[in-house]
């Protein structure tokens, strides 16, 4: 059990960290007030209306996860998100690291609602949690779990407080990963009134959860994935990694799942064996010509296609993706990228991402504390450290 805890740091800021045992009652109520109202409402109150309808639905966007790759994968998720619904409202939470300075990147998006940085804590991990999570699908163990749905509960958090002080209730809410590297833009389509929309593939034994659309009474609970765990724990599910435990989630709360393919593939550093099988994930090339839905995915001249895929089976693979009529092929995920994966990049991703790669490759603290300093005054709510430190945190790494 948790509850979200505000602790002030030197600067009167505060950070979140997870304590016992009892504050998740009040939002466990909320969540299943709001559910309850969802389930006991009239079908027809609850057809919101097209994207194409003149009375535009109000939409948030959350962006979760770390800034890695993002001169990699924000000018895609600017094209092809951000831009194609202008009107939406981005909320960004992500850990404070060398790596933050990229979201400087985010001040060319249309609106920038709230921006929440937060400095990493270890999360406590009850015995609880060891019964219910797994470590062996996560690189950092169930901390990396914990600290993943920390960071995509926040959006709740941040979205809520929002709506509290405009007075108004969201639509829909879209929340995905900031090293999701999109090759098309999001198609209205996978905003379905009813379900929650999940991209269909990469599923590891239970939902993918790289990308989630939809509306708000759904969305608090697919979001509350801290909040949530002792309810599903207490409904007997246990070992679980993070899709198995998202899917257990939705079949408590008897939520249906709707899978579409959706055009963006997870950007990894990650290195898995080669060739995949069974459990093993397919590390994609960012060249695959189909819609990857969340495969995992990297810059490199593929070592796999065509007739090799077919070959593979990848019918019989864990963390399958659509792989059909030439639409999947495959790195060699067992190495580092290659060496020459820059140019390799510029060349598939473009003109206009080859020279954000190549400006946030040469910034300096100058440019940094310019673009940080937009991205601060752009966004209504700023909670994170000042740009400075931002700033000298990451160009001092370099």
């Amino acid at each position: 059990m948790y509850h979200c805890k505000k602790l002030a740091d030197s600067q009167g800021r505060y950070i979140a960290q997870l304590s016992r045992p009892i504050f998740w009652y009040p939002l466990l109520v909320i969540i299943l007030v709001a559910f309850l109202h969802y389930k006991q409402a009239p079908a027809e109150s609850r057809l919101l209306a097209p994207l194409t309808h003149p009375a535009t639905p109000r939409i948030a966007i959350c962006l979760v996860g770390g800034a890695r790759r993002l001169e990699l994968t924000g000018p895609t998720i600017l094209e092809h998100i951000l831009n194609v619904y202008p009107e939406a409202d981005l909320f960004v939470h992500s850990n404070l690291d060398e790596n933050t300075f990229k979201l400087s990147l985010l001040r060319s998006a249309p609106r920038v609602t709230e921006v929440r940085i937060r400095r990493p804590v270890v999360l406590p991990e009850t015995k609880q949690d060891m019964r219910l999570l797994s470590a062996s699908s996560s690189p950092n163990g169930i901390q990396g779990l914990l600290q993943y749905f920390e960071l995509v509960e926040g959006c709740l958090d941040m979205i809520g407080t929002y709506e509290s002080r405009g007075n108004f209730t969201y639509d829909w809410i879209l929340r995905t990963r900031l090293d999701g590297y999109w090759k098309g833009p999001l198609d209205s389509k996978a905003f379905k009134p009813g379900s929650y929309v999940v991209p269909k593939g990469s599923r590891y034994g239970g939902l993918n959860d790289r990308l989630g659309i939809g509306d708000k009474f759904i969305s608090a609970v697919a979001l509350s994935r801290i909040s949530l765990l002792p309810i599903i724990y207490s409904a007997g599910f246990r070992d679980l990694n993070s899709e198995s435990a998202f899917h257990a989630q939705l079949k408590v709360f008897n939520i249906q799942a709707e899978e579409l393919r959706f055009p963006f593939c997870i950007l990894s550093d990650r290195q898995y064996k080669y060739p995949p099988s069974g459990d093993i994930a397919p590390v994609a090339s960012i060249a695959s010509p189909g819609p990857l839905s969340g495969a995992k995915c990297r810059p490199c001249i593929p070592q796999c296609k065509g007739e090799c895929i077919e070959k593979l089976g990848p019918e019989k693979w864990l963390g399958w993706t659509e792989w059909h009529n030439g639409s999947l092929e495959l790195c060699d995920g067992s190495q580092p990228w290659q060496e020459d994966w820059e140019e390799f990049f510029d060349k598939v991703a473009g003109e206009v991402a080859a020279d954000v790669r190549h400006r946030v490759k040469d910034m300096k603290t100058e440019e940094c504390l310019q673009e940080m300093e937009g991205l601060k005054k752009k966004a209504e709510r700023w909670n994170g450290p000042d740009p400075i430190e931002i700033c000298n945190l990451g160009l001092t790494s370099k």
